[in-house]
């Protein structure tokens, strides 16, 4: 039997099971107990509390902080489950090690699952980010062999807890690559009404879903493989099966967010609208890297942000990279033979290892059962990274690219467009005359906090700088494009900025922070042009040039991006698999790394200049933006003398202002 929470009912009701009760029914009426549902999400391989990009210990990350939660929350709730919601396997140095460097052998145990399985999980599902690295590596990590088209049908090493996925299946027979849903039994302790105590099991049914655009983001890797439904359509499909089996509770396990716009099949973040779906019970999200309940989703309807609950469901989203445990208390109450949630007893909380955010000082201490465990691969991971291949004079970061400093992105720009113009004649002879552009977005711009920018010192530059100036594993694609396409393209990166008015004399933010630094294009390659951040949105590119002459009206070009792009990711007009005329083997980070030691020095002269700036506009009052704190002097040096640090915000980073009249 499932519990079905009722929305906006009277703080004091009781919420009825949708189903029937589990045989037998012995416990009387009015009997009670707590559970608490556990979730970590989005680890994205943070094992260990490291910075593989600096090279030193980051305290304020990493899942062996986060087992320390997990042992806390235990203790102090003797009834619980422990869930992860994907976004699992990949996302640092490590993990990029182990699926592109030393991939483990079959009998051998990916590094993240050795550490969850050390702490116990009872289930989990995957992310979109668990596809990157193809379908034969997630079999063989997973220990799930995969009936797809020249798929690993072999059984490895996975981790010790099940994982469900309702929404993707395999393209040649319609069936789930995962298990869409199990269930997981285990005992909890339970207060009869005449205060007397009883070990009762409680069946607690699990279902995963993923955001179906991993069809486009990972077009490489899936297309004729796999297909991806629909959040709700998967949800409709498998719950009558998860009714008969007769569970106690349905608690969805989503790779997503919450979006209230109008459902469609493709919808990214699902989560608001499978709230509404009968028969589920608990929601836990992510995907969003971010936190709920929390202020971020004030705003949602039909959201209580602060104790949790979602359309009347209780639901939580536990942070990013081993920063946070999310945690749902719930009270259960028995009732006509059913166990009921008592959503006046039942609240969701963020914990987080650090308790002033990205204060190292004020962290939990590590787990010391983790580190043991992944030590040989953490060793053999920083000793490639420290593989020299070349030099720098100049210092490469992302601190100043939302306001022009495109030195790191020139690098990745450069090697893009040298290897295109190399490879694409070979395959595609009929476009040898055609401009070679190259687009790149800073992917590091401190979305998580003052240390999450690329910062590449002057000196010597090694496999940790690389994997630094480009932080995704993607691969190289190039798509044929024109003039047009060219210019709705820089619009869409544009959306990065606010519109600014000129007569305000208010602070003015001038960055977007709903529109993600990782699809703030920046093309180079003989372009350049200008942003005027005083236009609406779609009207903000002028100037733009091509070799010194305006860009005509069906200009043809080749643009040379990734493979997330060019198959669509972030939703960019033109962009959609069918223009793409290259797509490389390598990986774009491996392109970049032998770049550069082909060159063996990086200089002024080695890289192209920066191809935008914005439209001078006089305002009456500060435009302003965030970065690190005390880097200004970074910024001076790079050629943006009118940037100037305001203030300093206590937690590392600073409030900046940008003079766009220079």
């Amino acid at each position: 039997m499932s519990l079905r929470t009722l929305a906006l009912l009277p703080a004091l009701a009781l919420v009825a099971c949708a189903h029937a009760p589990t045989r037998p029914a012995a416990l009387p009426d009015g009997t009670r107990a707590t559970v608490a549902i556990l979730e970590t999400t989005d680890i994205h391989a943070n094992v260990l509390g490291y910075d593989y990009y600096q090279g030193k210990a980051d305290p304020t990350l990493g899942f062996d902080r986060t087992a320390t939660l997990i042992a806390q929350a235990r203790a102090e709730f003797p009834n619980h489950f422990l869930f992860d919601s994907g976004d699992t396997i990949q996302g640092t140095a490590l993990a990029d090690y182990q699926a592109q460097v030393h991939p483990p052998a079959c009998d051998e145990e990916l590094a993240v699952y050795r550490a969850m399985d050390a702490i116990g999980y009872d289930g989990g599902t995957a992310g979109n980010h668990e596809f990157n690295y193809g379908l034969d590596y997630l079999a063989q990590v997973t220990g799930t062999p995969m009936d797809v088209d020249a798929g690993t049908r072999r059984r490895c090493a996975g981790p010790h807890f099940p994982l469900v996925l309702a929404n993707v299946d395999a393209a040649r027979n319609d069936k789930p690559i995962f298990p869409p849903w199990t269930m997981v039994t285990k005992p909890i302790t339970v207060a009869r009404p005449d205060g007397s105590q009883a070990s009762v099991p409680l069946r607690v049914a699990i279902i995963g879903f993923t955001p179906p655009p991993i069809m486009q983001w990972d077009h490489a890797n899936l297309a004729g493989r796999v297909t991806a439904d629909g959040v709700l359509e998967a949800a409709r499909k498998y719950l009558p099966q998860i009714r008969a089996a007769r569970p106690d509770l349905v608690v969805a396990i989503v790779h997503g967010g919450l979006d209230t716009a109008p459902y469609t099949p493709r919808m990214e973040n699902a989560g608001w609208h499978l709230a509404g779906v009968p028969g589920i019970d608990v929601l836990l999200l992510g995907h969003s890297h971010a936190s709920f309940p929390g202020p971020r989703f004030a705003h949602l309807p039909d959201v209580d942000a602060v104790r949790g609950f979602v359309r009347g469901k209780p639901a939580v989203m536990g942070g990013f990279f081993g920063k946070d445990l999310g945690v749902i208390a719930l009270t259960l109450d028995r009732q006509g033979g059913r166990w009921v949630i008592d959503p006046a007893h039942t609240h969701s909380e963020v914990r987080p290892i650090c308790h002033q955010s990205n204060d190292p000082h004020t962290c939990v201490a590590p787990d010391p059962v983790i580190a043991p465990l992944v030590a040989n691969v953490q060793a053999a991971t920083v000793t490639h990274l420290d593989t020299p291949i070349g030099r720098s004079t100049l210092r490469l970061s992302s601190y100043f690219a939302d306001v022009g400093d495109m030195r790191a992105l020139a690098a990745v720009n450069a090697a893009q467009r040298d290897y295109v113009r190399r490879e694409l004649p070979r395959v595609h002879p009929e476009l040898a005359g055609v401009p070679v552009l190259s687009a790149a977005a800073a992917f590091r711009t401190g979305f998580g906090g003052a240390g999450d920018y690329t910062d590449v010192a002057p000196g010597a530059l090694t496999v940790r700088s690389a994997a630094d100036l480009y932080y995704y594993p993607n691969t190289l694609a190039a798509v044929l494009t024109d003039s047009a396409g060219i210019r709705a393209w820089l619009e869409k990166s544009a959306a990065r900025f606010n519109r600014i008015d000129p007569a305000r004399r208010e602070p003015q933010a001038l960055v977007n922070a709903r529109f993600p630094g990782f699809n703030f294009d920046q093309i180079q390659g003989g372009l350049t042009y200008a942003i005027d951040v005083s236009k609406p949105v779609g009207a903000r590119i002028v100037a733009l040039t091509w070799d010194g002459k305006p860009v005509t009206p069906g200009q043809r070009f080749v643009v040379a991006t990734n493979n997330y792009r060019a198959s669509g990711g972030g939703g960019f007009p033109g962009l959609d698999g069918k223009t793409i005329v290259l797509a490389a083997p390598e990986g774009t980070r491996e392109i970049l790394a032998r770049w550069i030691a082909a060159h063996g020095t990086l200089d002024r002269a080695t890289l192209p200049p920066a191809s935008w700036r914005f439209a001078p506009l006089k305002t009456a009052g500060p435009v302003t933006f965030i970065s690190a704190a005390g880097k200004a002097a970074i910024a001076h040096a790079d050629g943006l003398p009118g940037v100037r640090e305001l203030r300093a915000n206590g937690d590392g980073t600073a409030v900046y202002t940008v003079d766009l009249t220079r």
